[in-house]
């Protein structure tokens, strides 16, 4: 019997093979560059997402504050206690007596001016922040206005006999419906606080609280941010406001009626966390605790228009309004610069990027071109 013959087929040659897996490798090397490439595009997204949203806050929160500039104060600022032993107030400090900005006391012989630019004063402690474009300038900014969320003007307002400006007594007007919650209710009037107040003599001063109770606020001397000072040669504090008599509100027959206000006294500003963590940009309020607002904040710039009173134009874009001998009264445009770093600092993929707005402080802009 006659077998068939297998026909046997041929294999690849080590040629074959080695082209072969030439072409595959090369291949899925295109593959992998391709995948890296699609995730860092996803990474840098994420990245510029993240900063963008981190400076959209910043600048968000910094804007709603820096357009209240001005709000209910007395135009032209109010003037902080002089002579008697007093000494500068400070601004940006808190209740252990930290001060938070290089530079923390009232310009001018202690005036509170509505904006206080601090240009190249943005870093607490001064500290260097090498990610910052050269030249690394850091601005702070402090901006003062009243709180008209807790209604301390719903409030009788008086001194206790034999006043020394150390105390002011709050009774709730009958004829506000609902009563007003207590000063020290939630959301209340804190140590730390400034008070404004308003007294039936004409006379304006500003207080810190250094105790609060349900029905009285207490301004002790010594207090951290050095405001109260209830020395009688002192013309612009607590006691002044009360003329010797006892009162504020509601004052005797034949004088007009006093008021209180919260302060809120805003103070934006760069610091440099310990162990290695980025810069953050900070919000510190009267004397109370400093918070963050975002992180990895590594340059604050600010410029300002301010009004020329000589020259009746504007000078635009003024970074140091003090050191060109302008007034913070004519201040009328904010010009606002944040830069922001992702939080991928020591790697190439690392991404800066600027947002800048511009805000109006319309409250004195008003009063200075209708004044």
């Amino acid at each position: 019997m006659k077998m068939r013959k297998q026909n046997s087929e041929a294999g690849f040659s080590l040629m074959e093979l080695m082209i072969s897996m030439a072409v595959g490798l090369i291949i899925m090397t295109a593959i992998a560059s391709l995948f890296k490439t699609g995730m860092t595009s996803a990474m840098v997204v994420t990245q510029r997402a993240e900063t963008q949203q981190n400076m959209r806050a910043a600048i968000d929160l910094m804007v709603k504050d820096i357009s209240m500039a001005g709000a209910g104060l007395p135009s032209g600022g109010i003037q902080l206690p002089l002579g008697g032993g007093a000494t500068a107030a400070r601004y940006g400090c808190d209740q252990s007596g930290t001060c938070h900005i290089p530079t923390s006391t009232y310009p001018n012989n202690n005036y509170m001016y509505g904006i206080i630019p601090g240009f190249n004063n943005g870093v607490e402690g001064a500290v260097s922040i090498p990610a910052a474009p050269a030249p690394a300038i850091n601005d702070s900014i402090t901006v003062i206005y009243c709180d008209y969320n807790f209604p301390l003007w719903e409030y009788y307002v008086t001194f206790p006999l034999g006043p020394n400006g150390a105390q002011i007594n709050l009774t709730p007007n009958g004829s506000f419906v609902p009563a007003p919650p207590l000063p020290n209710a939630a959301g209340g009037i804190q140590v730390g606080d400034l008070i404004l107040i308003n007294g039936g003599n004409g006379i304006t001063a500003v207080g810190e609280a250094t105790n609060v109770t349900g029905t009285s606020i207490s301004f002790a001397n010594l207090d951290p941010l050095n405001i109260n000072w209830s020395g009688g040669t002192h013309t612009n504090n607590v006691y002044a406001v009360s003329g010797g008599l006892g009162y504020a509100y509601p004052p005797p027959a034949g004088t007009t009626q006093g008021t209180a206000y919260r302060l809120f006294a805003v103070t934006y500003y760069l610091t440099v966390p310990p162990a290695g963590q980025t810069p953050r940009l900070m919000r510190q309020v009267n004397g109370l605790t400093p918070v963050p607002v975002a992180d990895d904040i590594i340059n604050l710039q600010l410029a300002y228009d301010v009004y020329n009173s000589t020259t009746n134009a504007l000078d635009a874009n003024q970074a140091n309004p003090f050191g060109a001998g302008e007034s913070p009264n004519l201040i009328q445009k904010i010009n606002l610069v944040v830069m922001g770093q992702s939080i991928v600092t020591n790697a190439k993929n690392s991404q800066s990027m600027y947002l800048a707005t511009d805000v109006s402080a319309r409250n004195m802009a008003f009063r200075n071109s209708y004044q």
